[in-house]
């Protein structure tokens, strides 16, 4: 089982690389003293386990968890036990109460279920390169959060950009993974790990952004929501 540290302290990386190497079946990849860097590598390779401590500068650990579509298996780590109850409601395998034994590491790397959800395939890769005027430009799909479509293009709409592509909403839906984008009326399709709220017929999105769910769509989208 392979896995990440995300810790910003010297020595507690060292006590993790240390228990790791002692438990013997963990293959440590890397070692990352913040979550923008780990963030990166888990755009490039599909980690099965993470210590991810929650002090950590630019990003929390718990900020970087919940920003994370496919999450690999995560023990929390730190030095204060009020986070415990928000780490165990992201479904963290295990929380860490620093310093912590190595026993009590043992207990909690063996509560890793040893099957995760696959990882986005070639077929519905997580990043796509879209033919926009006279330039192909790179977007992180995980990163749109719906798209829409007009006259003869689909506006890609992440919380930075719009994108605008010129191939059809049609062609953009055969193209996406059905488990994570849904069509919700004729012009719009979502990206549903970024829904926060549902208010009538309006889908509410991060930044205040909303989009309307066609009649037609309402049954199917409200039953994906609670599977």
């Amino acid at each position: 089982m392979n896995c990440l540290i995300v810790e910003d302290q010297p020595p507690a990386q060292r006590i993790l690389k240390k228990y790791i190497t002692d438990y013997g079946s963990l293959d440590l990849r890397a070692t990352y003293p913040d979550a923008l860097q780990a963030a990166d590598h888990l755009r490039r390779e599909s980690i099965d386990l993470m210590f991810l401590d929650i002090n950590l500068p630019k990003l929390s650990g718990l900020d970087f968890l919940k920003s994370l579509p496919h999450p690999p298996a995560v023990i929390l780590t730190t030095a204060y036990s009020e986070f415990a109850l928000e780490g165990y409601e992201l479904d963290v395998v295990d929380y860490l109460l620093k310093p912590f034994s190595f026993q009590r590491f043992v207990k909690a790397v063996n509560k890793v279920p040893t099957q995760r959800p696959a990882a986005p395939t070639a077929e519905h890769p997580v990043d796509i390169f879209i033919k926009s005027g006279h330039e192909h430009v790179r977007i992180n799909l995980q990163e749109v959060l719906y798209l829409q479509a007009g006259a003869d293009y689909t506006e890609l709409v992440t919380a930075q950009k719009k994108h605008l592509s010129t191939d059809s909403l049609r062609a953009w839906l055969d193209r996406l993974d059905g488990q994570q984008f849904l069509q919700v009326h004729k012009s719009f399709v979502v990206n549903l790990h970024h829904v926060e709220r549902v208010i009538g017929n309006e889908i509410f999105l991060p930044d205040h952004l909303t989009i309307p769910i066609g009649r037609t769509y309402k049954d199917d989208f409200l039953e994906r929501l609670v599977r």
